[in-house]
Order: structure tokens, then C-alpha cells, then sequence
């Protein structure tokens, strides 16, 4: 009897084990130019990390024709051949929203110019990521739009869902892909108010229980980055990334005046920004804290355990913010 149960006991461990399997880490990498730092490539070995989803171009439109253009394409300096990398491209909404759009040509291009990149760095690869914050204006072009690189491409296609996608899909609708990654940050607005616009838990919160109903395969991707709302008057002057917020306590010409704002003393120019007295930086960040409080979260609400966690996004100054093993304690909590 006592061998018996311990056979059963047994099984259902391996059982519970083969569900349990932990997601993997992969990182977003949105620079133009790639080339790794010393930590960044200690945090891609010391993670194990196989895979990389990279920032080929954004696709914009021409001021004066309105014609979709590439921005910025991606240049190769060190060698990523030894990861999977998946071509991220990223197209402002604007685009979509043309009523003239020739979604077919758009496809092609856009096609092109990722497999000239991949070229011309002896990449291979077998996926395509398209990241657009559609609307319900821009969908139908869009939806067309993921059906065409679908088609054209070959390959596996993915693309970004919004919390707010998650929740209204029926509106929305679901692209034609085959597996999504749900964006868990940026959920509020970019305000001169005391709230977080990169996380906000109340906020998830709003929209975590519809994510059981989301017809469609999610990874997510989480934050790891911090900036900072430059303020006058009231009003929002814009975003201030790369901002060291150590330095800027002990710089005399800002004041920290609570947990999350720091006072201009006296007018200055930092980082190439002019700063006037009296102006206000409200600092938002993500603590090791948050990560964890989201994949807890996530991992209470969703349907499936997701199979890739993407840390958005691979950058020296980001990484430096956490201890080493911050992003395998966030896996673990799947």
C-alpha cells in the first residue's frame, strides 16, 4: 500500500512539474544602433536569454506626401547569430488610419526591407512581431494589413495586444496571428498628476479578469525602464529618459521635494534640456516589487501560462536599476 501511494505521489509530481514549466527570458532591444555593453551581456548569459526580440525600423509617414516611409532602421555592430532573434517592427498608428493606404504594398515593403536587413547580417529567422496601438478607426487596414505579411512572409507572426484590446477584443478584434504578447505597461496617462502612467496595479486591475476570455495565445512583456515628466506651469513639457535620478538628488540646482518629484532650484540646462526655476520632474520607475506584484498578478488571471516573459527593454542604464537576479525571480512566480 505504502509503495503504491508513493508511486502516485510521484506521478503526480512530474504532473505537476510538466505544467509548471517556467517561461523563458527574452528581452526587447529598441536602440537603433546594437551593439551590447559589458552588462548587458552579463545579464544575457547569467539569464540563459536565447531569444531577442530587436527593433528593426518604425514605419511613419512623409510630412508633405503622407507616404509610409521606414524611420531609423536597426545598424549591427556585434555579431547575434547564437540567438533566435525575432524583427520587431513598429508602426505608428497614423499609418493605419490613411484611407488611401495600399496595405499589399505596405506588406511587401516592409517584408523587403527586414529580409535586406537580415541579409546583409547573415540572420535567419522565423518570426516577424508587428507592434501597432491600433484604434477602432485604423482596424480594418490593420487587420488587412497582418493578413498580407502573414501571407507574404511565410513565417510565424506575432503582435502586440493592448490591456485595452484584451478587454474590448469583440471591438477591437484579434489580428490574424499566432500568438500575441500583451503589453503590461504604459496603462495611464502622461500627467503632471502623482500617479504612475508606466504601472498603475489599480489600473491593471480594471482589465486582469478579462485576459481568461482573450481567445488568443499571450506572452507578456514587462518593464523595465524609468523616465522622467518635466512640468511647468501645470503643464507637460515632455519625457525625460536616461535621467539618473541618483545624481539628480545631489545636483544643486534640483530639489527633491517628495518621494517622486524633484523642484528645479535655479534655471540650468541637463542632458541638453533647458530647465527653468520652479519647474517640477515627476520621476516614474519600476521597482523589483512591481515586477513581481505583476507577474502575481498575471499569473492569477490568465488562462495559460505564458511561454516567454520579454523584458522591454535590454539597456545598460535599465539593468543597472535591479539586482542580478531580479528576472529569474519574476519567472518563478509563473
Amino acid at each position: 500500500m505504502i509503495k503504491r501511494f508513493f508511486w502516485i505521489s510521484l506521478f503526480l509530481l512530474l504532473a505537476s512539474c510538466s505544467k509548471n514549466d517556467k517561461p523563458i527570458i527574452a528581452f526587447y532591444y529598441w536602440k537603433t544602433n546594437l551593439k551590447f555593453s559589458k552588462t548587458e551581456k552579463e545579464v544575457l548569459k547569467d539569464n540563459e536569454v536565447s531569444k531577442l526580440y530587436i527593433r528593426y525600423f518604425d514605419i511613419g509617414l512623409q510630412p508633405q506626401t503622407k507616404v509610409p516611409f521606414p524611420i531609423s532602421p536597426i545598424h549591427f555592430y556585434d555579431n547575434v547569430q547564437h540567438f533566435e532573434i525575432v524583427p520587431v517592427v513598429f508602426i505608428q498608428n497614423k499609418v493605419m488610419l490613411q484611407s488611401n493606404l495600399d496595405v499589399e504594398d505596405l506588406a511587401q515593403k516592409t517584408i523587403h526591407l527586414i529580409d535586406e536587413i537580415n541579409a546583409a547580417n547573415r540572420i535567419k529567422y522565423t518570426e516577424i512581431q508587428i507592434d501597432c496601438d491600433w484604434s477602432l478607426d485604423s482596424k480594418n487596414n490593420y487587420l488587412k494589413f497582418i493578413e498580407q505579411v502573414k501571407k507574404l512572409s511565410h513565417k510565424k507572426l506575432s503582435a502586440t495586444i493592448r490591456l485595452h484590446q484584451v478587454k474590448y477584443f469583440k471591438k477591437t478584434k484579434i489580428p490574424n496571428v499566432d500568438s500575441g504578447v500583451l503589453m503590461f505597461y504604459n496603462m495611464g496617462s502622461i500627467a503632471p498628476d502623482s500617479l504612475n502612467s508606466i504601472y498603475s496595479r489599480e489600473i491593471s486591475e480594471r482589465y486582469l479578469k478579462s485576459l481568461k476570455k482573450y481567445p488568443l495565445s499571450l506572452d507578456f512583456a514587462l518593464p523595465i525602464y524609468s523616465w522622467a515628466i518635466h512640468i511647468r506651469n501645470q503643464k507637460v513639457l515632455g519625457l525625460r529618459s536616461k535621467l539618473n535620478f541618483g545624481e539628480l538628488k545631489k545636483d544643486k540646482n534640483f530639489e527633491q521635494i517628495s518621494p517622486i518629484f524633484f523642484r528645479v532650484k535655479q534655471s540650468n540646462y541637463k542632458n541638453g534640456v533647458y530647465y527653468e526655476e520652479n519647474d517640477l520632474l515627476k520621476t516614474e520607475t519600476i521597482s523589483s516589487e512591481d515586477l513581481k506584484e505583476m507577474a502575481d498578478d498575471l499569473n492569477d488571471n490568465t488562462a495559460q501560462p505564458p511561454k516567454e516573459i520579454i523584458f522591454y527593454d535590454l539597456d545598460e542604464f535599465n539593468l543597472k536599476n535591479y539586482e542580478k537576479n531580479i528576472f529569474k525571480q519574476v519567472i518563478s512566480c509563473f
